[in-house]
């Protein structure tokens, strides 16, 4: 078990490693380049590769689509009692609770412990969650965000190209099957080195603050991804992978619109780092227990 729980987290660990590393042995790391190029370009193509191949048919996809919503919408309500109870701006907590790190984080977990069937299921979740973020998240962090600029998004548009693929059923040509999945292919590994570099980039402070509410993100995340696939009656694999996805440390893009609009950055900056590194100690326990079940 420990062993398969190593094969899941190592790949995770040492290529987030190396962009924490790149960047403290001082070198030079483009990120808004590299982001750019992950959102514009591999991400659009690993959802059409990852849910054109996939068996994954129009009720699988609808009902992680529909568990993501209800997920985020009681994570919201939890951000929103925890900073009346913390005297927070809900403005800053919100967010956070809403949009974890399902795309850097997530998606590798999920394909790593699960398979390419996880990954298609955990690439739903990502689909839809982005939509969101990229639309209310933003408004909810005060950075700017119109509606041509969420139409024209790369995550609208990915959408709008699968959404054929997996209602009508459509076979992409070979030509562009294999572009897509070449292109696709180097999402995951550039978003893992962001992930470290950004890690090896932020300054926290509030350090108590960020552990205790970076542990009941994971902790209600996970909690709340049981109750919502027990109660809609998820599959085991998609219950599985809706637990993990649920269950992922505040995402750094989070951070990243908060700098933008200069709403207390260094808040959501120690709920990003906290909640990261408390996810590489939580998240093994919790596929210490999903994996052998699924078996």
């Amino acid at each position: 078990m420990l062993a398969e729980l190593f094969a899941v987290l190592a790949p995770v660990l040492i290529a987030a490693g190396i962009g924490y590393g790149w960047v403290r042995s001082g070198h030079q790391y483009p990120t808004d380049f590299i982001a750019r190029l992950v959102l514009n370009v591999g991400t659009p193509c690993l959802v059409l590769s990852t849910l054109s191949r996939a068996e994954l048919d129009v009720g699988a996809f609808s009902q992680m689509a529909l568990a993501c919503v209800l997920v985020t919408s009681c994570m919201g309500l939890v951000g929103w009692l925890l900073s009346r109870l913390f005297g927070l701006d809900w403005k800053v907590l919100v967010p956070a609770y809403l949009f974890p790190n399902s795309g850097n984080m997530g998606l590798p977990m999920a394909l790593f412990a699960f398979g390419e069937p996880g990954l298609a299921l955990a690439v739903a979740f990502f689909l839809v969650l982005s939509v969101g973020h990229f639309s209310i998240g933003m408004l909810l962090s005060g950075a700017a965000a119109s509606v041509k600029g969420l139409l024209l998004n790369p995550i609208m548009i990915s959408l709008a190209l699968v959404l054929p693929v997996l209602f009508l059923d459509v076979e992409l040509p070979r030509w562009l099957a294999n572009t897509v999945d070449l292109l696709g292919g180097m999402t995951i590994p550039l978003m893992l080195i962001t992930l470290g570099v950004s890690l090896a980039s932020i300054r926290v402070q509030h350090l108590g603050n960020g552990l205790v509410l970076g542990l009941l993100r994971i902790l209600c995340g996970a909690a709340l991804g049981w109750i919502i696939g027990w109660a809609i009656g998820l599959q085991p694999l998609a219950h599985a992978v809706l637990v993990l996805q649920s269950s992922m440390p505040v995402a750094v893009f989070n951070y990243l619109f908060a700098v933008r609009a200069g709403r207390s950055p260094e808040q959501v900056a120690s709920l990003v780092l906290c909640s990261t590194l408390l996810a590489f100690v939580l998240i093994p326990l919790l596929l210490a227990w999903w994996i052998p079940a699924l078996r």
